[in-house]
């Protein structure tokens, strides 16, 4: 036998306090229009920004890699065009640093300088882009 407590709790509805188990239990979203899967699909695409893998920011710190926001601004920029035009992973020059991006996940897999560039044989990619 279950007996109830006869305290008394601040802003919960009655019916709340004296039989949880029969509440409707509702799911988080569910007003929103669409299945959750279409939904995060659009969340992804809207989220926008690159990532950089871990390996990635190692080469960045090791080679002294600074990247400014105007060369932010451009491999985002850069990223965008290599996925208009459908491809996977893709070579990005933007003033004199490479970067071996995954444009799928919008991620920076590598980079490195000019310095390092040379006599580099640059495998698993699809396109590149040279941005000014």
């Amino acid at each position: 036998m279950i007996t109830m407590s006869k305290r008394i709790y601040g802003n919960q509805p009655l019916e709340q306090l004296q039989n949880p188990q029969q509440q409707k239990r509702t799911q988080p979203g569910s007003g929103a229009k669409g299945s959750f899967n279409e939904v995060l699909q659009e969340k992804l695409k809207q989220k926008s920004g690159i990532k950089f893998s871990g390996h990635a920011k190692q080469r960045l710190n090791s080679r002294n890699i600074d990247l400014t926001p105007q060369d932010l601004n451009k491999l985002e920029q850069a990223v965008d065009k290599a996925e208009d035009k459908g491809a996977k992973e893709s070579l990005i020059l933007v003033n004199e640093v490479a970067y071996v991006v995954s444009v799928e996940n919008k991620t920076v897999i590598t980079a490195m300088d000019d310095q390092n560039m040379k006599e580099n044989v640059f495998t698993n990619i699809d396109s590149a882009v040279v941005m000014d």
